[in-house]
């Protein structure tokens, strides 16, 4: 099923850079849908190539700073950071939230989402306390913005416990994400994806301490 979305979507691409041209709006949409489906079969390079044409056709058509510019230079700087490459993602995120600030300001949910994906290269190059104050920034925005419960702002908890685990704050990120799970469990059941996902970690750090 998956192969056949793709090879669909991998049509639907060529077909409109034939009939509308490599720039084109359509085109470089359906370019990022295609490198989506690329990311969920683990075919990241492919995904970065195409990531890499939409970033360059959005920037001449649209501008360094338009939104869709920015949400594809997003797109590319996530993938580059799964592959290791956190510099330039870094440097890519830092764009895009400098962007996505002058645009549409600090509380803005993709402004905050952007952050916290900057805040997880952070992390992953080892700058454990940016990191944090990046993503505690997030989450007391999210929280006030659009209020403790909401999806992105459980997602900036559960980062927030996962970077306090890894500066030995074991106590303190346990009961954070044991909060995570309770309201994860409030919103969407025991058996939903998110809250097994979220029960999944705090059993992990339970593991970890011997509880």
């Amino acid at each position: 099923m998956a192969e056949n979305c793709e090879e669909e979507q991998e049509g639907l691409v060529a077909q409109r850079r034939r009939v509308l041209g490599d720039d084109h709006p359509d085109t470089l949409a359906a370019m990022l849908d295609l490198a989506d489906r690329y990311w969920t079969t683990g075919r990241l390079i492919a995904a970065r190539k195409l990531e890499e044409q939409v970033v360059e056709g959005r920037r001449r058509q649209l501008g360094e700073h338009h939104a869709d510019t920015l949400k594809a230079i997003g797109k590319l700087a996530v993938t580059l950071s799964a592959q290791g490459d956190f510099a330039e993602a870094r440097r890519l995120q830092e764009e895009v939230v400098a962007g996505r600030r002058t645009l549409f300001g600090e509380a803005d949910l993709e402004t905050l989402r952007a952050i916290n994906n900057l805040a997880g290269t952070i992390a992953a190059q080892g700058d454990l306390t940016a990191a944090r104050e990046l993503v505690e920034t997030v989450l007391a925005t999210s929280c006030r913005e659009f209020g403790e419960q909401h999806p992105d702002s459980l997602t900036a908890m559960s980062n927030l416990a996962a970077i306090l685990w890894q500066e030995g704050e074991k106590a303190e990120a346990y009961a954070l994400q044991q909060q995570v799970v309770e309201m994860r469990r409030r919103v969407h059941g025991e058996s939903g994806e998110d809250s097994r996902a979220a029960a999944a970690v705090l059993h992990m750090m339970e593991q970890d301490v011997g509880l």
